[in-house]
């Protein structure tokens, strides 16, 4: 991950502060937005003064009135997100935290991406002794209120937020705006199962130093948050509990790209799984995959968030009558079905599914390709089971049919059907991406008339910027280039395919797409987009018919490359 970091500086009043602070900052070459918080008029020349003096470095955001430190960070944090950075330095206005460490931070970010890091202060002789005790109450009750002792220092001014993680939060929860909200959003962003790391920081209080602490108010805020809190892990203890437990998901939930989210649930329980449905049958194993999916639906939040948007999009675009409603329900029947489709595969791996029994809706375009002898590509989708796609080769028993998989993400799960069949491997090949050595293996299969099956709604993990825009259920959202660019290479006939379940079994859709594609190096951007947009009418027009049956669970229409491409540009760039 390519760190893009900049500096977040909430400011009320300190007008005196606040030039040593810029000054000390600015040396490290990151971009800074000052976050003046309703100042008065002295600390507002001061700020224009200041980004004057700095133009190109330091941005200046002024809110219109004092809501607080809380509201001024995460007005803050959300400007950073905006311009594109994906980290941001949150550090107080009032010098008391060490510019220098500034370094050690932007490690330990680049180290654990995502991960939130914390300065743990090491104080001299200036702290005072009423602030320093009562900061060790605070302590407690958040190690009360996440079961643990990660978060060293709740209070500390001095952090780095990953900000898809921490923007993510403020926008779907409402946060507290003064100086509670330092303490809440660490809870909750442990909650959500972000690691934390602690960097030993010193911080000193100056005699003259202004603070803006109400001791009555703040005391009383701080304490209306803990009671909040004690309660939020009440609700939660069970989950908190199972998370001492499970593996930490790797990555960012929610708006981190598909490659990034590990695969859920353990090798044991899978290879348990296919171990009872080879002694008991697919029936009785089956009924396993109820309490194992309410399991993840609960624990699961952006599995469930993503299948939210999914269907909150497909019932806008596409409103009939029996089109499922975004809820807790149609979450769970769409992670159970996405549970039934893996189940099938580990089945028809393991001799318990018969592939002769699947459908195909109209053979005549496969059996003309068939007759022919020729290899093709195939463009598949993560709707339906695309596994059924070795029914192809059952149907020519001379074709062979090799998927074109990433399975980076999903390892134990491609290990437990390896172990189902000896021939496994033979059937998948893994890419990271479309490189030249791809184009040569793939051109020398299709040479041979295999048919090669690949998916067109998810991009290689590390296809960076090759997407092109297609609107997809009312939003544009990015597809890969791969395939388009592939058949171009590869000069073969394209077809998709679209592999549903019905009551009876599966149905197989096998549609002619291009007998060739060619891509004229004048409008070669042009001509992707037109290819990517005939796909993603056909992909619209099978998930109205199988809404249930798309199983990409995560953001979609999410385009973290446009943000990384604004970030590139910046001067914070690490």
């Amino acid at each position: 991950m390519s760190l893009s970091a900049c500096i977040v500086i909430p400011i009320y009043n300190h007008k005196d502060a606040i030039g040593g602070t810029v000054a000390n900052l600015i040396v490290h070459g990151l971009p800074l937005i000052v976050v003046d918080d309703g100042s008065d008029e002295a600390t507002q020349q001061v700020l224009a003064d200041l980004a004057r003096v700095h133009a190109g470095q330091l941005t200046l955001l002024r809110l219109p009135e004092n809501g607080g430190k809380g509201m001024a960070v995460m007005a803050g944090l959300r400007a950073a997100r905006d311009a594109g950075y994906t980290h941001a330095l949150q550090i107080d206005a009032d010098g008391q935290h060490d510019a220098a460490d500034v370094p050690r931070f932007l490690a330990a970010a680049r180290s654990k991406p995502h991960a939130v890091v914390i300065g743990r202060p090491v104080y001299d002789e200036s702290v005072p002794k009423s602030r320093l005790y009562g900061r060790y109450l605070t302590h407690v009750w958040v190690w009360i209120e996440t079961l643990s002792f990660t978060i060293r220092d709740s209070m500390c001014g001095f952090r780095l937020y990953p900000l898809d993680l921490a923007c993510a939060l403020i926008d779907s929860v409402k946060l507290p705006g003064r100086m509670d909200f330092d303490i809440e959003i660490l809870v909750r962003l442990h909650w959500r199962r972000a690691e934390f790391v602690s960097i030993p920081t010193a911080v000193r209080y100056a005699t003259d130093g202004v603070s803006h602490f109400d001791v009555l108010w703040d005391n009383v805020r701080i304490s209306r948050s803990h009671t909040r809190l004690v309660a939020g892990m009440l609700a939660r203890l069970p989950l908190l509990l199972a998370h001492k437990v499970l593996p930490r998901r790797e990555g960012a939930p929610g708006g981190s790209p598909w490659w990034r989210t590990a695969e859920r649930g353990s090798r044991l329980g899978m290879q348990l799984l296919a171990l009872s449905c080879k002694l008991f049958g697919r029936r009785f194993t089956a009924l396993w995959l109820h309490p194992i999916v309410a399991y993840f639906l609960v624990t699961g939040r952006p599995a469930r968030e993503a299948s939210r948007r999914y269907f909150d999009r497909l019932s806008q675009f596409a409103p009939q009558p029996d089109t499922p409603r975004p809820g807790w329900l149609t979450a769970y029947r769409h992670m159970l079905t996405f549970a039934q489709s893996s189940f099938d595969k580990l089945a028809a791996w393991s001799g318990r599914l018969d592939l002769a029994e699947v459908e195909i809706d109209d053979a005549r375009a496969l059996d003309a390709l068939i007759a022919s002898g020729r290899g093709a590509l195939v463009i598949g989708s993560h709707l339906g089971n695309l596994e059924m796609a070795r029914a192809l080769a059952v149907r020519g028993a001379q074709t062979k049919v090799t998927a074109i998989v990433y399975t980076e993400h999903a390892k134990r799960f491609n290990s437990v059907l390896a172990s189902a069949h000896d021939n496994f491997a033979e059937h998948l090949v893994q890419v990271s991406d479309f490189g030249p050595e791809t184009a040569l293996m793939m051109q020398q299969r299709i040479e041979r008339g295999e048919l090669l099956v690949i998916v067109g709604d998810r991009t290689p993990a590390r296809e960076t910027g090759r997407t092109t825009e297609a609107r997809f259920l009312g939003e544009t959202a990015a597809f890969a280039q791969g395939p388009y660019v592939l058949a171009h290479a590869l000069a073969c006939p394209v077809y998709l395919l679209f592999c549903l379940k019905e009551r009876s079994g599966y149905r197989l859709y096998f549609e002619p797409f291009a007998e060739r594609i060619d891509l004229p190096r004048r409008a070669r951007a042009e001509h992707i987009a037109a290819w990517a947009q005939r796909f993603a009418a056909r992909l619209e027009h099978h998930c109205r018919n199988a809404p249930y049956q798309w199983f990409n669970f995560y953001d979609f229409w999410a385009r973290p490359s446009r943000n990384a491409g604004k970030a590139g540009k910046a001067n914070g760039r690490t």
